[in-house]
Protein backbone atom coordinates (compact mmCIF):
# COMPACT_ATOMS: atom_id res chain seq x y z
CA UNK A 1 0.00 0.00 0.00
CA UNK A 2 1.26 3.19 -1.17
CA UNK A 3 0.30 5.55 1.74
CA UNK A 4 2.41 8.82 0.92
CA UNK A 5 4.25 10.50 -1.97
CA UNK A 6 7.34 12.80 -2.04
CA UNK A 7 8.72 14.30 -5.25
CA UNK A 8 9.39 17.03 -7.98
CA UNK A 9 6.27 18.05 -9.91
CA UNK A 10 6.93 16.69 -13.25
CA UNK A 11 3.94 17.05 -15.40
CA UNK A 12 0.54 18.91 -14.58
CA UNK A 13 -2.75 18.54 -16.38
CA UNK A 14 -5.96 18.81 -14.71
CA UNK A 15 -7.36 16.47 -12.88
CA UNK A 16 -4.04 14.56 -13.56
CA UNK A 17 -0.33 15.01 -12.52
CA UNK A 18 2.88 13.39 -12.36
CA UNK A 19 5.22 13.24 -9.57
CA UNK A 20 8.77 11.80 -10.37
CA UNK A 21 10.13 10.31 -7.21
CA UNK A 22 13.74 9.63 -7.43
CA UNK A 23 13.97 8.92 -11.21
CA UNK A 24 10.39 7.19 -10.90
CA UNK A 25 7.12 8.85 -12.26
CA UNK A 26 4.01 8.14 -10.63
CA UNK A 27 0.80 9.31 -12.37
CA UNK A 28 -1.83 10.78 -10.16
CA UNK A 29 -5.08 11.95 -10.23
CA UNK A 30 -7.01 14.63 -7.60
CA UNK A 31 -9.75 16.38 -7.18
CA UNK A 32 -9.73 19.97 -8.50
CA UNK A 33 -9.42 21.39 -5.15
CA UNK A 34 -5.85 19.88 -4.31
CA UNK A 35 -4.80 20.18 -7.89
CA UNK A 36 -5.30 24.12 -7.43
CA UNK A 37 -2.75 23.61 -4.27
CA UNK A 38 -0.05 21.95 -6.21
CA UNK A 39 2.94 23.90 -6.63
CA UNK A 40 4.72 25.09 -9.98
CA UNK A 41 6.88 22.19 -11.96
CA UNK A 42 9.62 21.24 -10.70
CA UNK A 43 8.98 22.31 -7.04
CA UNK A 44 8.78 19.31 -4.56
CA UNK A 45 5.67 18.49 -2.94
CA UNK A 46 4.44 15.60 -0.79
CA UNK A 47 1.30 14.23 -1.17
CA UNK A 48 -1.03 11.77 0.41
CA UNK A 49 -2.99 8.79 -1.55
CA UNK A 50 -5.06 5.91 -2.10
CA UNK A 51 -4.42 3.32 -4.15
CA UNK A 52 -7.42 1.58 -6.13
CA UNK A 53 -7.13 -2.00 -7.56
CA UNK A 54 -8.78 -3.08 -10.37
CA UNK A 55 -8.65 -6.09 -13.02
CA UNK A 56 -7.06 -4.00 -15.59
CA UNK A 57 -5.78 -1.16 -13.52
CA UNK A 58 -3.94 0.55 -10.59
CA UNK A 59 -4.67 3.60 -10.01
CA UNK A 60 -3.35 5.97 -7.30
CA UNK A 61 -5.50 9.20 -6.10
CA UNK A 62 -3.74 12.00 -4.52
CA UNK A 63 -4.55 14.33 -1.20
CA UNK A 64 -2.68 17.20 0.35
CA UNK A 65 -4.73 16.97 3.37
CA UNK A 66 -5.63 13.63 5.68
CA UNK A 67 -9.15 14.79 6.06
CA UNK A 68 -9.72 14.96 2.16
CA UNK A 69 -8.24 11.43 1.90
CA UNK A 70 -10.43 10.38 4.44
CA UNK A 71 -14.09 11.47 2.58
CA UNK A 72 -12.59 10.41 -0.55
CA UNK A 73 -12.45 7.06 0.97
CA UNK A 74 -15.65 7.19 2.72
CA UNK A 75 -17.39 8.03 -0.44
CA UNK A 76 -16.29 5.20 -2.43
CA UNK A 77 -17.50 2.95 0.12
CA UNK A 78 -20.70 3.79 -0.60
CA UNK A 79 -22.32 1.33 -3.00
CA UNK A 80 -22.75 3.03 -6.56
CA UNK A 81 -20.15 5.25 -5.62
CA UNK A 82 -16.62 4.53 -7.60
CA UNK A 83 -13.62 6.45 -7.24
CA UNK A 84 -14.28 8.82 -10.67
CA UNK A 85 -17.75 9.81 -9.27
CA UNK A 86 -16.21 10.45 -5.23
CA UNK A 87 -13.15 12.56 -7.27
CA UNK A 88 -16.48 14.64 -9.36
CA UNK A 89 -18.01 15.00 -6.14
CA UNK A 90 -15.05 16.66 -4.48
CA UNK A 91 -13.84 18.58 -7.44
CA UNK A 92 -17.38 20.12 -7.95
CA UNK A 93 -18.31 21.31 -4.16
CA UNK A 94 -15.74 21.95 -1.22
CA UNK A 95 -16.26 19.54 1.29
CA UNK A 96 -18.19 21.68 3.48
CA UNK A 97 -20.74 21.93 0.68
CA UNK A 98 -20.69 18.53 0.38
CA UNK A 99 -21.75 18.22 4.31
CA UNK A 100 -24.44 20.37 3.58
CA UNK A 101 -26.02 18.84 0.65
CA UNK A 102 -26.27 15.35 3.03
CA UNK A 103 -27.86 17.32 5.74
CA UNK A 104 -30.11 18.88 4.01
CA UNK A 105 -31.44 15.66 2.15
CA UNK A 106 -30.19 17.70 -1.24
CA UNK A 107 -30.24 14.35 -3.29
CA UNK A 108 -31.34 16.41 -6.79
CA UNK A 109 -27.71 18.32 -6.17
CA UNK A 110 -26.07 15.13 -5.96
CA UNK A 111 -27.43 13.62 -9.15
CA UNK A 112 -25.43 16.13 -11.24
CA UNK A 113 -22.56 13.98 -11.10
CA UNK A 114 -21.50 12.34 -13.64
CA UNK A 115 -23.11 8.37 -12.79
CA UNK A 116 -25.05 9.62 -9.85
CA UNK A 117 -28.39 8.96 -10.30
CA UNK A 118 -31.60 9.10 -7.54
CA UNK A 119 -31.17 5.66 -5.83
CA UNK A 120 -27.62 6.59 -5.45
CA UNK A 121 -27.64 9.77 -4.60
CA UNK A 122 -30.57 8.67 -1.94
CA UNK A 123 -28.16 6.01 -0.76
CA UNK A 124 -25.32 8.28 -0.60
CA UNK A 125 -27.01 10.70 1.86
CA UNK A 126 -28.59 7.85 4.31
CA UNK A 127 -24.71 6.15 4.45
CA UNK A 128 -22.56 9.35 4.63
CA UNK A 129 -24.98 11.27 7.17
CA UNK A 130 -23.06 9.43 10.20
CA UNK A 131 -20.23 8.76 9.13
CA UNK A 132 -18.23 12.05 10.67
CA UNK A 133 -18.75 13.96 13.67
CA UNK A 134 -19.08 17.90 13.73
CA UNK A 135 -14.86 18.24 14.84
CA UNK A 136 -14.29 16.08 11.66
CA UNK A 137 -16.30 18.52 9.54
CA UNK A 138 -15.19 22.01 11.04
CA UNK A 139 -11.49 21.19 10.34
CA UNK A 140 -12.39 21.45 6.61
CA UNK A 141 -10.79 24.95 4.51
CA UNK A 142 -12.85 25.81 2.43
CA UNK A 143 -11.49 25.92 -1.67
CA UNK A 144 -13.34 28.78 -2.13
CA UNK A 145 -10.77 31.17 -4.14
CA UNK A 146 -12.12 34.30 -5.40
CA UNK A 147 -11.21 34.33 -9.30
CA UNK A 148 -9.79 36.86 -11.53
CA UNK A 149 -12.08 37.24 -14.84
CA UNK A 150 -9.94 37.41 -18.03
CA UNK A 151 -10.28 36.06 -21.24
CA UNK A 152 -8.86 32.60 -21.57
CA UNK A 153 -6.48 31.20 -24.53
CA UNK A 154 -7.87 28.27 -27.35
CA UNK A 155 -6.00 25.94 -25.71
CA UNK A 156 -6.88 26.71 -22.39
CA UNK A 157 -10.41 26.28 -22.58
CA UNK A 158 -10.12 23.10 -24.92
CA UNK A 159 -7.68 22.01 -22.02
CA UNK A 160 -10.82 22.24 -19.28
CA UNK A 161 -12.96 20.59 -21.60
CA UNK A 162 -10.96 17.64 -21.36
CA UNK A 163 -10.26 18.04 -17.78
CA UNK A 164 -14.48 18.06 -17.06
CA UNK A 165 -14.75 15.01 -19.53
CA UNK A 166 -11.81 13.33 -17.91
CA UNK A 167 -13.99 13.39 -14.72
CA UNK A 168 -16.93 11.61 -16.17
CA UNK A 169 -18.48 14.82 -17.98
CA UNK A 170 -19.99 14.12 -21.94
CA UNK A 171 -18.18 16.57 -24.29
CA UNK A 172 -21.14 18.38 -25.22
CA UNK A 173 -21.94 18.63 -21.43
CA UNK A 174 -18.07 20.09 -21.12
CA UNK A 175 -17.97 22.64 -23.82
CA UNK A 176 -21.94 23.80 -22.49
CA UNK A 177 -20.63 24.16 -18.91
CA UNK A 178 -17.71 26.12 -20.33
CA UNK A 179 -19.83 28.14 -22.84
CA UNK A 180 -21.92 29.71 -19.46
CA UNK A 181 -19.30 31.32 -18.34
CA UNK A 182 -19.11 35.30 -19.42
CA UNK A 183 -15.58 35.72 -18.92
CA UNK A 184 -13.67 32.39 -18.67
CA UNK A 185 -10.60 32.61 -16.53
CA UNK A 186 -6.74 32.89 -18.32
CA UNK A 187 -5.69 29.88 -15.55
CA UNK A 188 -7.38 25.76 -16.74
CA UNK A 189 -7.87 25.32 -13.34
CA UNK A 190 -9.83 28.41 -12.54
CA UNK A 191 -12.06 27.76 -15.82
CA UNK A 192 -12.82 24.50 -14.04
CA UNK A 193 -13.50 25.64 -10.80
CA UNK A 194 -16.07 28.41 -12.65
CA UNK A 195 -17.85 25.62 -14.51
CA UNK A 196 -17.88 23.30 -11.57
CA UNK A 197 -19.52 25.59 -9.17
CA UNK A 198 -22.18 27.23 -11.60
CA UNK A 199 -22.98 23.70 -12.67
CA UNK A 200 -23.99 22.88 -9.18
CA UNK A 201 -25.35 26.53 -8.24
CA UNK A 202 -27.63 26.14 -11.04
CA UNK A 203 -29.00 22.35 -9.97
CA UNK A 204 -29.78 23.91 -6.71
CA UNK A 205 -31.69 26.43 -7.92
Amino acid sequence: MIASLQGLLAEKKPPRFVLDVQGVGYELLSPMPTFYKLPELGQTVTVLTHLVVRENSHTLFAFLAEHDRRLFQELIKVSGIGPKSALAILSGMDALAFRACILSDDFQSLTRVPGVGAKTAARLIVEMKNRFDDEFWNSLASHEDAATATEAPPDHVREAEQALQSLGYKATDAKRMIKRIDQPTASVEEIIRIALRNSWNAKKS
